[in-house]
């Protein structure tokens, strides 16, 4: 028996150093994941994994994680964010409550730190404002939301400040202010704490913000209006997904121009319902209309 355990450690010694060894620009991180059992184990390491660019190796016993990773091609971020999206909390991001609740019940360890990083969900009810206001974020006096699916912009307002300052300088056609614009944004983006955002906009946070990124550094790395009206569409659209969870303020538009994109069209969010196109500016600054309001 002692035989076969030293052999089984030999071959797990073995491929990780062929995994390894196949991961360029190497870089290695550890943290902490909870988790319980093998199941936990298998699933946490089966998603962080990706060949030639990250494998993760996670101790049950003492839910700490070995990273690998290329840092040409990833990020720690990155690989605990999918971790997360299967179920597994770490001190950086949240598994989704719908994430948690998918795992079968010896996987389901206890969530000490989700009951101050995150609201509950809308279902639960308050007895008393003195008893749970702390923990529904409300300060004394204060009356709960109506409406707990979205929650005031808070954590993203920031972000979706940016957006508005980069819109309306491609309004105007001006690369030069919508790269400061765009960078500006990339800032706020990396700034968001995510353990503060609501459950569902937390969720949406979480498979967006890659897309957001990715969007808003392309164009920050340009001067080129037009260059940079290509990536404002892509970015676009996961802001609409998050304006919709997380706005309870002033009105937002939604409003599209059909022409743009050799006639695919292409959306923006505006704070004003009169058009400004951000795709042509003054060539065709009313071109589009409005197809949804956001309250």
């Amino acid at each position: 028996m002692k035989s076969i355990k030293i052999l089984m450690a030999i071959m797990a010694l073995l491929s990780s150093t062929a995994i390894n060894a196949q991961i360029k620009n190497t870089k290695t991180e550890s943290v902490k994941i909870y988790g319980n059992c093998q199941m936990c184990e298998v699933t946490i390491e089966r998603v962080g994994n990706v060949k030639n660019e990250a494998e993760v190796d996670w101790n049950k016993e003492t839910k700490m994680a070995t990273i690998t990773y290329d840092a040409n091609l990833t990020n720690p971020d990155e690989i605990l964010k999918r971790i997360a999206l299967a179920g597994y909390d770490s001190d950086q991001f949240l598994a989704p409550d719908k994430a948690y609740a998918m795992l079968s019940e010896c996987c389901q360890y206890e969530r000490i730190n989700k009951k101050e990083a995150i609201m509950p969900n809308s279902s639960m009810k308050m007895e008393s404002h003195s008893n749970h206001g702390a923990e529904m974020g409300m300060k004394n006096g204060e009356k709960p939301a109506e409406n707990m699916e979205t929650q005031n912009a808070g954590e993203l307002q920031p972000v979706f400040d940016r957006y508005f300052d980069l819109k309306d300088a491609l309004v105007q056609s001006d690369g030069k202010s919508a790269s400061t614009g765009a960078k500006a944004l990339v800032t706020a983006i990396g700034k968001v704490k995510m353990g503060e955002l609501e459950p569902k906009t937390h969720e949406v946070w979480m498979v967006k913000m890659k897309a957001l990124s990715e969007n808003a550094e392309k164009i920050s790395e340009s001067t080129d209006a037009d260059d940079q009206r290509v990536y404002f569409s892509g970015l676009s659209q996961p802001m609409y997904e998050l304006m919709k969870l997380s706005t309870a303020g002033p009105t937002v538009y939604y409003q599209k121009c059909p022409m743009y994109n050799n006639g695919k069209g292409a959306n923006w969010l505006s704070k004003e319902s009169s058009i400004k196109n951000p795709y042509y500016g003054s060539m065709m600054m009313t071109c589009g209309s409005t197809v949804e309001k956001i309250n």
